[in-house]
């Protein structure tokens, strides 16, 4: 019983990265996020709940790297939790938080905890290299 609700909640979190930060779609997005659901490593300033998960992606993101791919490499699952570790990775061919279009490959790494409520994210914890990227981008 435990095995299937983890094997579950991994492939919840594979399809947000596919459907959602990959491709971004929004249908997806909105059957995948619980109403409550928390973003705990939400930037200042910006909302910690669906609409700034999403706006991240589709509104940052997107924009600057519209071939988006993310490369799941582990994930490990416990009760309610799914850990995974990936890179989101793309051609930077828009500005991205104000660094104008460079041209070059961006590897965003990524560690990434999410609590699974019913099928759907609950409650999330993340560390990229994102700064580190953005600095290499200024240079």
């Amino acid at each position: 019983m435990m095995e299937t609700m983890t094997e579950n909640n991994k492939a919840v979190v594979r399809r947000f990265n596919e459907e959602v930060i990959a491709q971004g779609n929004l249908q997806s997005f909105y059957e995948l996020m619980d109403e409550e659901f928390v973003n705990r490593s939400a930037p200042e300033g910006m909302s910690n709940g669906a609409d700034g998960m999403i706006y991240f992606f589709n509104e940052i993101l997107r924009p600057a790297m519209p071939d988006i791919q993310v490369t799941i490499h582990q994930q490990v699952a416990e009760g309610d939790l799914v850990t995974t570790r990936k890179t989101i990775s793309g051609t930077q061919t828009g500005a991205l938080l104000g660094i104008p279009a460079t041209g070059r490959a961006v590897n965003i790494d990524v560690i990434d905890i999410v609590r699974v409520k019913d099928g759907r994210y609950f409650e999330h914890w993340g560390i990229t290299t994102l700064s580190d990227v953005m600095s290499q981008l200024q240079n």
